[in-house]
């Protein structure tokens, strides 16, 4: 996994939400053993207290889940990685129309410039 840490968000929230990515997109497969805290702060380049804590807020929201001896893995649950997208992409697109306004973009605005965008990137799928 390519970790991406910016100066924007907390640490442990930018490290949260790219597990959730890499659940969501399949690269930790429902009921994979994840690599152990250490491991993956040093791939990340962070704190493993840090990891840790990512990591312990996804066991709070029940995406990930720990054996005593075995380590952790990512749920079996598709409905709670399904809800995990969900929010995420909720998160996404109120982040885009917040830019968006700021920038001074109306609602309807916005609605006919994604048209367009969609309309474009069809339109390069068929290249």
């Amino acid at each position: 996994m390519e970790w991406r840490i910016e100066s924007d968000a907390p640490i442990y929230s930018q490290l949260k939400t790219q597990i959730i990515l890499g659940i969501i997109s399949g690269e930790y497969a429902s009921g994979e053993r994840l690599p152990s805290v250490r491991d993956m702060a040093v791939e990340a380049g962070v704190n493993p207290n840090t990891m840790q804590r990512a990591l312990t807020e996804l066991e709070r929201e029940e995406l990930v889940f720990s054996q005593r001896t075995a380590g952790r893995f990512v749920t079996e649950d598709k409905a709670m990685i399904d809800k995990a997208k969900c929010s995420l992409a909720d998160e996404t697109i109120r982040s885009f129309l917040d830019a968006m306004s700021r920038l001074g973009y109306l609602r309807d605005e916005i609605l006919s410039l994604l048209a367009i965008r969609i309309k474009e990137e069809n339109g390069n799928a068929n290249l």
